[in-house]
C-alpha cells in the first residue's frame, strides 16, 4: 500500500510559485529570517495565494506538512 507522497523543498518552492533551485532556496531562507514569535503562515514574505496554500496544507496535515515544517525551521533559526 503506498502511503501519501513525500515533497522535497525544490517542490514546495516550485509549488510556491517560486525559484526551485537549491542556490534559490538558500538565497530565499538567508534573506529572510523570521523572527523567534512571528508565525511562517502570517508572515509577509508570502503573497495571498501563497499564504492560503500554506496555510491550507499545514491545517490539513497533508502530505506537505512535513515539507513546511522543514521550511519553518529553516525560517526561524533561533527559535
Amino acid at each position: 500500500m503506498l502511503g501519501e507522497p513525500e515533497y522535497s523543498m525544490n517542490e514546495l518552492f516550485a509549488q510556491l510559485g517560486l525559484e526551485s533551485s537549491d542556490e534559490a532556496i538558500d538565497s530565499f531562507i538567508e534573506k529572510n529570517q523570521l523572527a523567534k514569535e512571528e508565525e511562517l503562515i502570517e508572515s509577509t514574505i508570502w503573497n495571498d495565494n501563497q499564504r492560503a496554500f500554506l496555510k491550507e496544507e499545514w491545517n490539513k496535515d497533508a502530505a506537505w506538512v512535513e515539507t513546511i515544517d522543514e521550511l519553518n525551521v529553516r525560517l526561524h533559526p533561533d527559535a
